[in-house]
């Protein structure tokens, strides 16, 4: 079924601004989690002057220190049940803590800049571990109708994780929780490096 993590913002700063921010966000010491981002392809469309990008970002894997923080509630919780299922599920996570325990995720971002109409979409997904789990993400950040001075930001993302049986919705929903956690972290940090940019937000 997967799980889903809805995001939303508005940056009181103009979109010009803002899509300046997002575009050399990373690498920073506010988050220092993403180490690289690397522009891999870039084209403008003559006829409609849409920016075409494509980005590979380099993050720091910490789901196994995020794993390692839940682990302990988790075996209590599971004592509650049955000893053969918690049986199984410690040679799942056994088996899922192998695979997890990778030095870095690396994500591609590509991302459609249309100065025009003043909006900027953004499709993200992740390359590490396809084989075993889906997560993707999509984000708009466009002029806002309300006052033309600010940029509203709306996110989804998704992720849906296979190979772990009935398992799987319970990893979803600690993958949830970490997204979602990121997704604040995220626009804190652009709110930070707009206001260092740029100053205190345009009212």
């Amino acid at each position: 079924m997967g799980a889903e993590v809805v995001a939303n913002n508005v940056y009181c700063y103009p979109f010009q601004q803002v899509v300046s921010g997002y575009l050399s966000k990373y690498p920073t010491p506010l988050e220092k989690n993403v180490t690289a981002v690397t522009t891999v392809e870039e084209q403008i469309d003559p006829a409609t002057g849409i920016v075409y990008r494509r980005r590979i970002a380099t993050c720091n894997n910490i789901i196994p220190s995020f794993l390692r923080k839940s682990r302990e509630w988790i075996f209590q919780g599971l004592y509650l049940f049955c000893d053969f299922f918690c049986a199984v599920y410690i040679l799942v996570l056994l088996g899922l803590w192998s695979i997890l325990k990778v030095p870095n995720i690396y994500l591609e971002e590509e991302s459609w800049l249309d100065m025009k109409a003043r909006v900027m979409n953004l499709k993200t997904r992740c390359l590490t571990w396809v084989q075993y789990a889906s997560m993707n993400e999509e984000s708009v950040y466009r002029e806002s109708k309300h006052n033309c001075n600010w940029t509203e930001f709306s996110q989804k993302g998704t992720i849906k994780i296979t190979g772990a049986g009935y398992l799987n919705c319970v990893l979803e929903k600690f993958a949830q929780t970490f997204l979602k956690q990121g997704a604040k972290k995220s626009i804190a940090v652009m709110e930070k490096i707009l206001e260092e940019k740029y100053g205190s937000p345009v009212s």
